[in-house]
């Protein structure tokens, strides 16, 4: 069968459509490549900015872990700071509590001495002793007392007032209606305080309901 003879138009577009066909194609650039690097060295600047990411994980990471170090050792320095106010305020506590009741074991050793003195009094009230002895006795309780005093030493003589366990030791229990129960009636022996520590406890006699 005779093919249809074709327009001579749509030949000359067939014959420049593949003349356009066989003519090279410009290639497609990837802009983000330096145009005048070579493949090679696009590779290079890749494997830097990789190796660039390796170390800056690298020092952030030793960077966290100096952080961790110093929180630590500020940690430790607070602490230790602490430790030694403590101790520093414990020695001032123990020094001071030896300043204050070094003097106990020699007071108790004079109080005997006072104890005797108040007795001797007492024994001079006889209207037959000459108030020179009397006055003689007297002086020198009140020196006796003065010098204690100084050292921190305070009495204890709690005639009519209530019955303290804390400070006073009950040596009898008496009946008593004029006064209420647990009243102190009568002082067998003083009782001393050095520093508002007790030294000795007051001898008592306590009143009772009858």
């Amino acid at each position: 069968m005779a093919r249809d003879p074709q327009n001579p138009q749509q030949v000359d577009e067939e014959l420049a459509r593949a003349e356009r066909d066989a003519e090279p194609q410009p290639l497609e650039i990837d802009e983000t490549l330096d145009p005048g690097l070579s493949v090679e060295d696009e590779l290079s600047v890749e494997d830097q900015a990789v190796g660039g990411s390796d170390e800056l994980d690298q020092l952030t990471a030793r960077v966290e872990e100096l952080e961790a170090e110093l929180a630590g050792a500020r940690d430790q320095a607070l602490r230790a700071a602490a430790e030694a106010q403590n101790a520093r305020r414990r020695a001032d506590q123990e020094v001071d509590k030896a300043r204050k009741f070094a003097l106990e074991k020699f007071v108790g050793s004079l109080l005997p001495v006072v104890d005797s003195l108040d007795k001797a009094l007492e024994s001079l009230q006889d209207e037959s002793v000459a108030e020179v002895h009397r006055e003689g006795v007297r002086m020198t309780r009140d020196m006796q007392l003065d010098a204690l005093r100084k050292a921190g030493v305070s009495v204890l003589d709690p005639q009519g007032e209530p019955f303290d366990p804390q400070y006073h030791e009950a040596m009898a229990m008496v009946p008593n209606p004029a006064v209420d129960p647990n009243t102190v009636i009568e002082v067998l022996q003083k009782g001393y305080l050095l520093n508002d520590r007790l030294v000795r406890p007051a001898m008592v006699v306590v009143s009772k309901a009858p």
